[in-house]
């Protein structure tokens, strides 16, 4: 952030036979030159350091006018162009982190973070095949890296682009064929689409291949919860995490089977929910389904500027989601302010229209779905 320093001159007569100084009689010196220029500089990085503090923390939003400032004043600056370029694509802006992410490839930073993070932000665009193409040269770099796929994986669930997730996930599994992460990421994407049948045969390989695992747990939580069957979702998450397993995926399908089975506040139930939720959420901020399901409870429980906090949280990270403004809605409406109450709505109206559209569009791709647990989330 640029600082204009204004010098206020006094007034005082000056002496007979000479003129008042002024900045164009008296430049700088170079030394004062010098010293401000350096002043500046450390202002510009002391503003990535807050923007990357803030990123890392998942407060995008906030952390894009820092990295603003710093973009071109700092010694790393593929830092502040990558993380300015992340927090664009994790706030639904990808137009704006395209032209950052395609100017560092050109600039000699040709590698598997930046052709990642490209791919996800040309899924948010909508620009499938130049996202794949993207992927494949990530995967290029670093193809054993299960991340790669994980992440763009998780953006075509944002964008309710199964078929193209499909063969994100099939691409990670011609180089990682023993993946359980990957093979549930494909039963999620099966489930999707309404295949329940074929994902039941990824869900129980990604079992097998790490029995007894943390994703052991939230595969078979998940797989109970596609199936509608609550009780044994919490059965399982609730054993997954007696037995150490604390995994921020995991504690939200705990507490998100919890508020689907009908619990109120007072209830041993509720405090439960309400305890893996909240680590859940300080585990991994940024995972909307956390946070939706957080905002859920203290509606329910009448935390309701909490509810709204976490619910706003939850349309920033995801603001593809319907079921974000339809408990906006009703959380504003408790709140007494019916004007954002209505423009929730609207949203959720809007939503409710693009999806009809997409589904007549391509009506084996999409499947309205209005409460999934993403299987990653992350954007890095």
């Amino acid at each position: 952030m640029l600082v204009a320093c204004v010098i206020a001159h006094a007034h005082a007569q000056a002496p007979p036979g000479r003129q008042p100084s002024t900045p164009a009689q008296n430049p700088p010196s170079q030394t004062e030159q010098d010293e401000s220029r350096n002043y500046v500089d450390q202002l510009a990085e002391k503003e990535l350091e807050t923007g990357s503090a803030l990123t890392r923390r998942g407060e995008f939003n906030e952390a894009i006018p820092h990295l603003l400032a710093a973009r071109g004043r700092v010694i790393n600056d593929y830092a502040a162009n990558f993380n300015l370029a992340l927090c664009y694509v994790a706030t639904g802006q990808p137009q704006s982190a395209i032209p950052l992410l395609t100017g560092l490839r050109n600039r000699a930073h040709d590698n598997a973070g930046v052709n990642n993070l490209l791919a996800q932000a040309y899924i948010g665009d909508s620009e499938n095949e130049k996202a794949l193409d993207a992927l494949q040269r990530a995967a290029s770099f670093t193809p054993a890296n299960e991340k790669l796929y994980m992440f763009v994986a998780d953006a075509c669930v944002g964008k309710q682009a199964y078929l193209l997730g499909m063969q994100v996930v099939d691409l990670g599994l011609k180089n990682l064929p023993n993946s359980a992460q990957l093979h549930f990421e494909r039963g999620m994407f099966l489930g999707l689409m309404d295949r329940f049948d074929d994902a039941k045969g990824d869900f129980d390989l990604a079992r097998k291949l790490a029995p007894d695992s943390e994703i052991a747990y939230i595969v078979g939580a998940q797989q109970a919860m596609f199936e509608g069957n609550v009780a044994e979702a919490a059965r399982i998450s609730r054993e997954g995490i007696a037995k150490g397993n604390h995994n921020f995926q995991l504690l939200t399908l705990f507490g998100e089977a919890l508020l689907r089975s009908g619990i109120a506040p007072g209830q041993k139930e509720f405090e439960d929910a309400r305890q893996a939720l909240e680590a859940a959420v300080a585990e991994r901020p940024n995972y909307p389904s956390s946070q939706l399901a957080l905002g859920k409870l203290y509606l329910l429980g009448g935390q309701t500027p909490d509810a709204i906090a976490h619910l706003e949280k939850a349309r920033e990270l995801s603001p593809g989601n319907p079921s974000v403004y339809s408990n906006l809605a009703a959380a504003y409406r408790k709140a007494g302010d019916p004007q954002k109450a209505q423009e929730a709505l609207a949203a959720l109206a809007k939503l409710n229209e693009a999806q009809a559209d997409r589904i007549r569009s391509a009506p084996g791709e999409t499947k309205a779905s209005y409460a999934t647990t993403g299987a990653s989330n992350q954007h890095r």
